[in-house]
């Protein structure tokens, strides 16, 4: 056990998150996803849904300030018309470690080849559709803290 650390976070996860750099991409995984099909490097958090997750992660790191595209997710597919209650709990999340933070919207085959550039991902027992999230790392400024 680890002070101020979330326990949900994995040895394997922090590591990950820790060697990430600058720009590098973490995709947060629903359990329907191809996770080990398209991901070069895989962390399990089975036990956990996607917003547990991505709220354990953003207490511990940064989103990239300098791009357009901080988090993306994967838009409505097929006839599927309503909006997923989870997007709103992840947009509440992100808004509340990295401010309003407008959330953009990547095509579903073109979120699985992010997620095969991505630094790593994280496989989740989510159930409900559409919790696939894409995250971008961003950096501490000097004097913050680490």
């Amino acid at each position: 056990m680890l002070r101020g650390i979330p326990k949900i976070l994995s040895g394997d996860l922090l590591k990950i998150i820790r060697d990430m750099g600058h720009g590098d991409m973490l995709v947060i995984a629903d359990a329907n996803f191809p996770s080990y099909g398209c991901g070069k490097r895989v962390a399990s958090a089975l036990g956990s849904n996607a917003v547990e997750i991505l709220d354990a992660i953003l207490q511990l790191m940064p989103l990239d300030q300098y791009v357009d595209d901080p988090v993306s997710l994967m838009p409505l597919c097929g006839d599927d018309k309503d909006t997923p209650p989870i997007w709103a709990e992840i947009q509440e999340v992100v808004n509340k470690y990295n401010g309003k933070t407008d959330i953009k919207f990547v095509e579903r085959f073109e979120f699985y080849e992010r997620t095969k550039n991505a630094y790593a991902v994280v496989a989740t027992g989510e159930e409900r559709q559409y919790g696939c999230i894409i995250l971008k790392k961003g950096i501490l400024r000097e004097g913050e803290a680490v």
